[in-house]
């Protein structure tokens, strides 16, 4: 696969959507989002469409005069792109991030375990 275009934080919200849920149509999507923050029909249109043209969403069956679209990437796919452009804010290095994790809490020592198991697998793939 090409390498996934960046998205928006609003791209990623109709994202969220389409693989919680799978193939929806314009208005599926719109009634995914909360009602005090749900945006206007067409803005989300809009945006299905330029992710669309992007290929990361695409139309696969018509049900009345709606089309329903599936997502092309896989959450992971868009999440480590995310990650990627993140680490490039700070030269690649992880340092920063992994030290804002700890101090604000989010970093627990179950994710920490996690880490390091991944961390010997990818050792042993290594060897």
């Amino acid at each position: 696969m090409k390498k996934l275009p960046p998205l928006t934080r609003h791209e990623m919200a109709i994202m969220e959507t389409v693989w919680k849920y799978g193939p929806s149509t314009v208005r599926d999507i719109q009634d995914a989002f909360p009602e005090k923050d749900r945006p206007a029909y067409t803005t989300v249109q809009t945006t299905v469409y330029r992710l669309e043209a992007k290929k990361v969403l695409r139309r696969t069956t018509k049900v009345g005069k709606a089309h329903l679209f599936e997502a092309l990437v896989t959450r992971k796919a868009a999440q480590h792109r995310l990650i990627d452009d993140l680490l490039a804010l700070f030269g690649g290095r992880t340092q920063p991030v992994m030290s804002h994790l700890i101090e604000t809490g989010r970093l627990t020592l179950d994710d920490v375990k996690e880490a390091e198991q991944a961390l010997r697998i990818l050792a042993k793939k290594k060897e």
